[in-house]
């Protein structure tokens, strides 16, 4: 017969008490986070299990978290945010909650619908993955219950959280292009769409006014619609050398469409994307992108949320989690200015 393993073996493995066992395995204080990993992946080594029906009814929580997405996020075409809630779901599962998605439909958003698991109070607490527009966010602040942001913020609002460093990775990129001998630089990302396009604008800028290259507003281009939805991005004339885009996907629409004009890439034009998701290895030529440690935003946000349930006075602010530059194909130094053709 398989022995059911118990905090007492876990506690046996470590040589601590099953009080510390107990406390890291609920994410309760007084236990530092180093030892907590540790002795979460000893639990899920030796297989324990976690019986959140009876934890249920003694503490009164349901051990489930929320993780909402916008449904223009969830598309076939937004593999990113999938692989954020694959990585929210497992490491909730290794703290003993479950991770339960629900999608935000527009109409939803318009008529400032708050989601039925908040309701039915089936959460404990609500991860919002993904920007939503402001009014929704004013209607959410009415929610008696833990919530954060994960990858977007608004300024305007005291919500708690949690994003990639967005200036200093665009920051870094266009330092990237500027030391490859580009100084006609464009930016693509609709400015006013999302709280993420406008930090990695304004690394852009930054890197920009540290090289006294002047701002050219004719080289700010919109990639998406007021709702989100992507459009063809028109291209400028005259052109840069190169185009710093928001997003992977974005990099990707744009080389396809300077290719179907009969250009090259990087031969004619230098394009770099960020997030460095599966647009970056598909598109040829591979982009040079910001990396964005998901695994990283994940394991924080799920700290983070969990921190609050124990704690509803718990605040944190903003957490920025680093990225960093992957060079590839896309993007080239210039070995002469006469050399681009524009």
């Amino acid at each position: 017969m398989n022995h059911k393993v118990t905090m007492r073996d876990i506690a046996d493995r470590l040589n601590i008490s099953s009080v510390t066992v107990s406390k890291a395995l609920g994410d309760k204080d007084g236990v530092s986070d180093s030892l907590k990993e540790k002795i979460k992946q000893v639990a899920e080594e030796m297989g324990y299990r976690y019986n959140t029906a009876a934890k249920s009814m003694k503490d009164g929580l349901s051990y489930n978290i929320g993780v909402m997405i916008p449904e223009r996020f969830t598309g076939t075409n937004h593999s990113f945010y999938f692989r954020i809630y694959k990585y929210i779901a497992k490491i909730l599962e290794q703290g003993g909650y479950y991770g339960i998605m629900t999608t935000l439909g527009e109409h939803e958003e318009s008529m400032l619908t708050l989601p039925r698991l908040y309701y039915e109070q089936k959460i404990d607490g609500l991860i919002i993955l993904g920007q939503i527009g402001k009014p929704y966010i004013e209607a959410m602040q009415e929610m008696q219950l833990p919530k954060i942001f994960l990858d977007f913020y608004d300024e305007h609002v005291e919500m708690d959280a949690v994003v990639t460093d967005n200036f200093y990775g665009a920051y870094e990129l266009t330092n990237l292009l500027i030391r490859g001998g580009h100084r006609d630089i464009a930016y693509v990302g609709t400015l006013h769409s999302t709280s993420s396009i406008q930090d990695r604008f304004l690394g852009y800028y930054k890197s920009l006014l540290e090289h006294r290259i002047p701002l050219q507003q004719q080289w700010i281009l919109n990639d998406r619609d007021e709702d989100g939805v992507y459009i063809d991005i028109q291209l400028p004339d005259p052109m840069p050398s190169a185009f710093v885009c928001n997003c992977d996907q974005v990099a990707h629409n744009l080389i396809n469409k300077l290719q179907d004009l009969g250009y090259h890439v990087p031969q004619d034009y230098s394009v770099t994307g960020f997030d460095n998701d599966i647009y970056a290895t598909l598109t040829r030529p591979p982009l040079t992108t910001v990396e964005v440690d998901i695994e990283r935003m994940a394991k924080l946000a799920v700290q983070s949320i969990l921190k609050k349930v124990s704690n509803p006075y718990y605040t944190f602010g903003r957490a920025l989690v680093p990225g960093r530059v992957i060079e590839r194909e896309s993007a080239i130094a210039l070995t002469n200015d006469a050399d681009h053709q524009a």
